[in-house]
């Protein structure tokens, strides 16, 4: 039970931010609720983010070791932390300005919850269209999925610090890079009985510019690689976020499109196989093209679906490999089936 007005400390990790810092600072200090301390923790920046910092009247803790990544930086602040609840803000993220206040109601109002997190806000700080299609993704997928989360984000997300210390927070020797440290946390958090709060109508604005070579190399790299294991070793297959029903069909379908593709050229009516497997993924992703059309234009849904099948590919062919490689050689008796943690560590 946290008191009327619980003090937040709000943590942000930062590695030459210097281009998105300052927006994301001020925002937090032009807030409506003042019963806060704002850390940031210089992860061995070599630009002027912890000056920036220290300017806009932050805490700066500096890491032991140079780009030792978020998860450790959180820990290290979240050790020094006095505030009742840990709220989690990534350098390019911008609050609205009462978003702390509704985190300390939240809270508040709700003592059986332990964590919350919310999402990005429907208008991406970047115009490019990678930026805007990835970041209104994010925003369409928290907006559209379970209250009761299952899971736990850190771009904007709380946590009672006695619970975050009790579960050992992020694991940072599985995750020494940014990937899946949040998620990975989320999952604990749910396997000791702590409840988890998609709070939808907390947001904020992300700043970040999107590339296709970013997102492939974090889609696959940092994203699909970890939390396929993860899925597999510990957490099992659930029912919301981007691990829907409908999104997992719509990788099989995707799957079989690419398999049946090649054919194509000897049996060329099987063009009308593929053609009708994908309109099956626009169908079942009618909801998410219709909310991109609605937002930026049909022209602009029309051109996100190719990202969205290739994003249905890469993580369908990614999750395929782990089984092979993490449940195949236990369901024949090689090996021995190891905890998430443990298995994490020796890869």
């Amino acid at each position: 039970m946290v008191n009327s007005s619980p003090t937040i400390s709000i943590i942000i990790p930062v590695y030459n931010g210097e281009k998105f810092l300052p927006s994301c600072l001020d925002a937090l200090v032009a807030s409506d609720y003042s019963s806060y301390e704002l850390i940031v923790v210089d992860d061995g920046s070599t630009d002027n983010s912890a000056t920036i910092a220290l300017g806009k009247g932050a805490r700066v803790i500096t890491s032991k070791r140079p780009r030792s990544g978020p998860a450790t930086a959180r820990n290290l602040a979240a050790e020094q932390a006095t505030g009742e609840i840990l709220l989690f803000v990534d350098a390019d993220v911008v609050v609205e300005r009462n978003s702390l206040s509704q985190v300390a109601e939240r809270f508040r109002e709700q003592p059986e919850i332990s964590a919350l997190f919310g999402s990005y806000d429907d208008e991406p700080g970047e115009q490019n269209f990678l930026s805007q299609y990835r970041n209104l993704l994010h925003h369409f997928v928290h907006q559209y999925s379970n209250v009761e989360a299952s899971t736990f984000w850190a771009g904007l997300g709380a946590i009672r610090r006695d619970v975050f210390l009790s579960v050992g927070g992020f694991d940072n020797e599985k995750f020494e890079v940014p990937s899946i440290e949040d998620i990975e946390l989320g999952v604990r958090l749910r396997s000791q009985g702590y409840r988890i709060l998609l709070a939808k109508d907390i947001q904020a604005k992300h700043l970040k510019r999107w590339t296709a070579s970013s997102i492939l190399r974090t889609d696959i790299l940092c994203r699909a690689i970890p939390w396929s294991k993860l899925i597999l070793t510990s957490q099992g297959l659930i029912n919301d976020l981007n691990l829907r029903t409908s999104d997992r069909l719509s990788a099989v379908l995707i799957g079989l499109s690419a398999a049946l593709l090649p054919f194509t050229i000897w049996e060329p009516i099987l063009l009308f196989v593929v053609a009708a497997f994908l309109l099956g993924v626009a169908y079942l992703n009618r909801t998410m093209l219709i909310f991109f059309a609605r937002k930026k234009g049909l022209t602009f849904a029309v051109l996100a679906f190719p990202w969205q099948c290739l994003y249905f590919f890469y993580s369908g062919v990614v999750f395929v490999l782990s089984w092979f490689y993490y449940v195949l050689p236990q369901s024949i008796g090689v090996g021995k089936r190891k905890t998430a943690r443990e298995a994490g560590r020796t890869s």
